[in-house]
C-alpha cells in the first residue's frame, strides 16, 4: 500500500495544467486555459484548465477534477494506478507499507504471467522480422494485407516458427519458467508450442500489457483451425477483453461512438487507415463485459459486419445485449462478400466513411425489416415477428426512445399500437417478476456465493431542487468550499470556515438540501481535527457528489475582460469574488438566518393556529416565541436592507 506521505507529495506536486496538456491542445484564455474535451466530441473548447486552482473542467460534459481524478477518468485507472503514474511523470519515489507474504506472492505470480507473455511477444517479432521464414510467409502475409512496419510492430504482430519447440527451448535459454509458459498455454503439457507456423497476433489489457495471444495458420491444413487462441488463465479472460481497445480508447471518446467489427485484421486495417476507435470481440459473440467495456468510453456503438447472412445473424445475436446496457446501437451492412478489411482495401477511406455514415441503421428497426422479409405474408411467423420485434424493444431502458420504436415498428409491422404495447407490456412485467424472485432468493443466499459477484448496489437518482433554502444553502457551501481556508480576522486568526461555522451550529439541523448539510457537517469535522479546511479536501474527498459539488463551484467558464479598464476605462466598485470572502461570509450567514427565521415564525404560527382556546398556557408561549422570532428577523432585515411586508 502507498504510503499517505507519498500520495500527498504527489497531490502537492502534479500540476493540472502539465498532466492535461499531455492529451490535450491547450490555449490561453485569460488566468486559465482551454481546449477540447477529450471526454466527449466537440467542435468548440468547453473544456478548462484552473493552474491556479489545479482542477479541470468540461462545461459541456461536467467531466474534470484534479490531476489524480483527470488521470483516473482518462486511462481509465486505479487511484493507485493514477497515483503510480504521475509519480513516474515527476520521477517521485514512492514510499510502500510492507504487504503481506500471499499478497506478495500473487503480485509477484501475476507479474511473472506478464512478463512471460511479454518474452514471448518479443521472440514472435524477432521471428518475424528476423528469420528468412518468418520475412518470407509471415511478413509477406501481413504485407499483403496492406499493413505498414510501423503498424505491425504497434499492434505486436509476430510469426511463431514450425518447430515443435522453438519458443520453449529459447524461454529455457532465458531462464523463464516451463510451468508458467504451460499455464499460459504457450507450451502444452506435452512439452510442445502450442502456436506453430502462424502468423501471431497480441492481445493486449487495458493498460497496454499483453496478456494473451491469437495465431492464424498459414498451411492449408483443412483438419486445423483457422484461428487458435491463448486458453483463460489469471491475467486473461476472453469475455471481459476487446481486441484492440486499448489503441482505441481515446479516439472512442473523442468521436463518441465505438465501431464494433469480427477480426483482428479488420481492426488493424480500419485503425491504419485513420479510423482508431474499432474494437473487435476476439472471435467471441459479444458479452455483457464487453459492451460494459465500451460504454466507459461511450453510449454509441455502430456494429460492422460482412453483408453475408452469417454476419448480420452475428450481428443481431449481440443486440439484446448491447440494449440491455442502454446504449444507442447502429448496425452498418457491408456489401455482400465484403468485410471492413476488404472492403476498405478496395474503395480507400473516404468512400468507406461516407458509406459508414449513409449505410448506419437503427438495429431495432433493422432487425424488424430483416424479421418481416424473411416471414413474408406466412401469418403464423409473421406473428412471430411481432413477438420477437417486442422482445427487443421491451429490453430498451429508456421510455421515451421505447415509445418512438413503438411507433415506428407498428407502421412496419402493420399492427394496431395496442397490440404491439400489450404484448411489450406482458414482458416487461415478465421481466420484473423475474428480478423480484431474484431479490426474494438474494435475501437467503449467504454474501459471497454469487458467481458472478454480488449484485449491483441500486442507483440513486441525482438530487432536484426544491423551492426551500436551498439556494442560500448552496452559497454556504460555496463558501465553505472556496474560502474556508481564508482569513476572515487574520489578528485572532479565525479562519472564514470557522466564523461561517460558529453562526451556523443552530441552523444546520433546519438545512433542506442533505448534500449542502453534509458540507457543512464535513467542514465541521476536518475543522476540530486538522485546525484547517480547503477546497483540496473536497476535491479529494471520497464521496462522489461532495467532489462534485466542489468541481462545480470552483470553476466558471467566465472570466472578467481586462478590456473593461484598459479599453473602456470602466472599474469594477467592489472586490473580485475570490477577494472578497468576508462581506460573502457575513452577507451568506445572514442571509440564510434571515430565510430561516422566516421558516420558524411559519411554524410557530401554525402551532398557534393549532391550539385550542383551553391550552392558554402554550397559547401564550408561543406567542411570545412568534414575537421574539419577529423582533430578531425584522432586525436581521434591517442590517440586510430588505424590507418585511408581514
Amino acid at each position: 500500500m502507498i504510503l499517505q506521505k507519498s500520495i500527498q507529495e504527489v497531490l502537492e506536486t502534479a500540476r493540472i495544467e502539465d498532466v492535461v496538456g499531455d492529451f490535450v491542445n491547450l490555449k490561453r484564455r485569460g488566468a486559465n486555459l482551454a481546449g477540447l474535451c477529450p471526454f466527449h466530441n466537440e467542435k468548440s473548447p468547453s473544456f478548462y484548465v484552473s493552474p491556479s486552482k489545479n482542477i479541470c473542467k468540461c462545461f459541456g460534459c461536467g467531466k474534470g477534477g484534479n490531476p489524480v481524478q483527470f488521470v483516473m477518468e482518462h486511462e481509465n485507472l486505479t487511484f493507485p494506478e493514477a497515483i503510480r503514474y504521475l509519480a513516474k511523470k515527476y520521477r517521485i519515489e514512492l514510499e510502500e507499507t510492507a504487504v503481506t507474504a500471499e499478497y506478495q506472492q500473487e503480485q509477484q505470480m501475476m507479474e511473472s504471467l506478464f512478463l512471460v507473455n511479454q518474452f514471448a511477444h518479443d521472440f514472435f517479432q524477432q521471428q518475424l522480422f528476423d528469420t528468412d521464414k518468418g520475412r518470407s510467409i509471415g511478413l509477406s502475409y501481413f504485407k499483403q494485407r496492406g499493413f505498414r512496419e510501423e503498424t505491425i510492430r504497434k499492434f505486436g504482430l509476430g510469426f511463431a516458427q514450425a518447430d515443435k519447440d522453438a519458443l520453449l527451448q529459447a524461454g529455457v535459454a532465458k531462464g523463464y519458467s516451463v510451468d508458467l509458459m504451460k499455464q499460459l498455454g504457450l507450451v502444452s503439457q506435452y512439452d510442445r508450442d502450442f502456436f506453430r507456423e502462424r502468423v501471431m497476433f497480441s492481445i493486449h489489457s487495458m493498460t497496454g500489457k499483453i496478456i494473451a495471444f491469437a495465431g492464424r495458420i498459414m498451411s492449408k491444413d483443412p483438419k486445423q483451425p483457422k484461428y487458435v487462441n491463448s486458453p483463460e488463465t489469471e491475467v486473461y479472460h476472453k469475455s471481459r477483453v476487446l481486441y484492440g481497445l486499448f489503441f482505441a480508447k481515446k479516439m472512442i471518446r473523442q468521436e463518441d461512438v465505438c465501431f464494433l467489427v469480427e477480426g483482428y485484421t479488420d481492426v488493424i486495417s480500419l485503425h491504419q487507415s485513420g479510423i482508431e476507435n474499432v474494437v473487435a470481440s476476439s472471435g467471441t459473440s459479444l458479452t455483457p463485459e464487453q459492451v460494459r467495456l465500451i460504454k466507459r468510453y461511450t453510449n454509441n456503438i455502430k456494429i460492422l459486419y460482412d453483408g453475408d447472412s452469417a454476419g448480420i445473424k452475428a450481428a443481431l445475436r449481440g443486440l439484446d445485449i448491447v440494449l440491455d446496457q442502454d446504449m444507442n446501437v447502429r448496425l452498418v451492412v457491408l456489401p455482400e462478400g465484403e468485410d471492413p478489411d476488404s472492403y476498405i482495401q478496395k474503395v480507400g477511406v473516404n468512400e468507406f466513411k461516407a458509406y459508414l455514415d449513409s449505410q448506419a441503421k437503427d438495429i431495432v428497426l433493422f432487425e424488424t425489416e430483416l424479421l418481416l422479409k424473411e416471414a413474408g405474408k406466412d401469418p403464423t411467423r409473421r406473428a412471430e415477428v411481432l413477438t420477437q420485434v417486442a422482445k427487443t424493444i421491451a429490453k430498451v431502458k429508456n421510455p421515451l426512445r421505447r415509445d418512438e420504436y413503438v411507433k415506428t415498428t407498428r407502421e412496419l409491422l402493420q399492427v394496431d399500437e395496442g397490440k404491439l404495447l400489450m404484448e411489450i407490456n406482458r414482458l416487461l412485467r415478465k421481466d420484473i417478476e423475474k428480478h423480484q424472485q431474484k431479490e426474494e432468493l438474494d435475501e437467503h443466499i449467504p454474501a459471497g456465493l454469487y458467481d458472478d459477484g454480488p449484485p449491483p448496489l441500486p442507483q440513486i437518482p441525482e438530487y432536484q431542487l426544491t423551492n426551500g433554502d436551498e439556494f442560500q444553502e448552496k452559497d454556504i457551501a460555496r463558501i465553505l468550499i472556496c474560502g474556508g481556508d481564508k482569513w476572515y480576522d487574520a489578528g485572532k486568526k479565525i479562519s472564514i470556515a470557522a466564523y461561517v461555522l460558529a453562526n451556523m451550529e443552530d441552523l444546520v439541523q433546519y438545512f433542506d438540501n442533505e448534500l449542502y448539510r453534509q458540507v457543512v457537517l464535513e467542514s465541521q469535522t476536518a475543522l476540530s481535527r486538522q485546525g484547517n479546511i480547503s477546497a483540496d479536501f473536497f476535491i479529494n474527498h471520497p464521496e462522489k457528489k461532495l467532489q462534485e459539488l466542489a468541481l462545480q463551484v470552483l470553476t466558471s467558464p467566465y472570466e472578467y475582460s481586462e478590456n473593461w479598464e484598459k479599453k473602456w476605462e470602466v472599474r469594477l466598485n467592489q472586490k473580485f469574488p475570490e477577494d472578497n470572502f468576508v462581506n460573502d461570509a457575513e452577507r451568506a450567514v445572514k442571509h440564510l438566518r434571515f430565510r430561516k427565521f422566516g421558516r420558524l415564525i411559519a411554524e410557530t404560527q401554525a402551532k398557534i393556529k393549532g391550539l385550542s382556546a383551553q391550552e392558554e398556557q402554550q397559547l401564550m408561549l408561543l406567542l411570545m416565541v412568534d414575537q421574539k422570532l419577529k423582533a430578531d428577523r425584522n432586525a436581521l432585515a434591517k442590517e440586510l436592507g430588505i424590507v418585511v411586508i408581514k
